[in-house]
């Protein structure tokens, strides 16, 4: 898949680095008197510093890099393969790409191979950085069936998958272009599922989240984080909190996006409980996310497709992705919260109940 040309760049700002030397050293001697005076611990000291420094740095957003339109542009690409559901030519076509893509910027990538009811399956999963693992997923299969189109006589026809499928791949090969790994303080692993999206009857005997229970299973090391993106690039873009996922973890995602200026499309609200990709990771006591914008007319239709997606909706959610892997906002309410418990599994049918 192709870059985007070489004019998104960071470029250094000198005045800029300047203030923030300022300001790091003005925060440092206002810790140092609470310290002196109130007996403040040095611990409490640290943690207070792992928040301010990183505003400081990143100047609330302004040099995040992630590019909308480029997002889109793989989303395009994507849906030119066509339907690809598991075990399809289209998705081997697609699945290909991926990791064309990966490789060609710096990613160490690895395909999991797996068979499921007699279909060959493959996870892609793309490596770069040092630290404890965080996932950031996404199915990169479509759905077999269109049984939710409104036309009787269209519902066994294939989904397009323009933004149940392509959406959040758009978004991870973004990241993949633009993500500062290091920053993050991070092994960061961006994993591609396959077989998630034909349950109920999408394919004959399937279940839902194929792919990413195969991968929760196989495990190399134990991620602190999984975040999940799956149906963002939506139009009318509205993503509260999905009800299943870690509360701490959406709570500090959805706070970066207020503070980003995207509160109006980041909802503080607990909706949908979802069976995803996030789930097979929360069993485990993964603290896992699901950024999903559920409320999409087009879902499992054959009216799901890349036009119904706009570039601006990608860039919210990568930036939002970008920014708070990148200022560390994770590493310290992890430690604040410590694990999560294992969760039950619900029907994903109840989300309509």
């Amino acid at each position: 898949m192709p870059k985007t040309p070489p004019n998104a760049t960071r470029t250094p700002d000198p005045t800029r680095w300047r203030r923030v030397g300022l300001g790091v050293v003005l925060v440092g001697l206002l810790l140092g008197a609470l310290f002196l005076v109130a007996g403040t611990s040095l611990r409490t000291l640290l943690a207070d510093l792992r928040v301010f420094v990183p505003l400081l740095r990143k100047d609330r957003g302004q040099a995040l890099i992630f590019d909308g339109a480029q997002a889109m542009q793989y989303a395009w690409e994507q849906c030119a393969f066509g339907p690809r559901p598991p075990g399809s030519e289209a998705l081997r076509r697609a699945g290909d790409a991926i990791v064309t893509h990966l490789a060609a910027e710096g990613w160490e990538v690895e395909e999991q191979r797996f068979e499921y009811r007699g279909v060959a399956l493959r996870n892609i999963i793309a490596r770069k950085g040092a630290g404890t693992p965080l996932i950031v997923g996404a199915h990169y299969d479509t759905r077999a069936i269109a049984d939710h189109d409104p036309d009787p006589a269209k519902r066994t026809q294939p989904v397009p998958g323009g933004n149940d499928g392509a959406s959040g791949v758009a978004v991870l090969l973004e990241l993949a272009r633009v993500l500062d790994v290091t920053a993050t303080g991070h092994e960061i692993w961006l994993a591609f599922f396959d077989g998630e999206d034909n349950g109920s009857g999408g394919l004959p005997g399937w279940d839902w989240i194929v792919g990413s229970t195969y991968m929760a299973q196989h495990l190399s090391a134990r991620p602190d984080v999984m975040i999940l993106l799956d149906m963002i690039g939506d139009q009318d873009q509205r993503i509260p909190w999905e009800a299943g996922s870690t509360p701490w973890l959406r709570e500090t995602i959805w706070q970066v996006a207020e503070e980003l200026g995207f509160g109006a499309h980041f909802i503080p609200q607990v909706g949908y409980n979802l069976i995803d990709d996030h789930r097979p990771f929360l069993a485990r006591g993964i603290p896992a996310v699901d950024i999903i914008d559920f409320d999409y007319p087009y879902w499992h239709t054959t009216q799901d497709t890349c036009d119904k997606l706009s570039a601006d909706s990608l860039a919210r959610v990568g930036r939002v992705v970008e920014f708070t892997l990148e200022e560390r906002r994770l590493n310290l309410a992890r430690e604040t919260h410590g694990q999560s418990a294992p969760v039950r599994l619900r029907p994903r049918s109840e989300a309509h109940r």
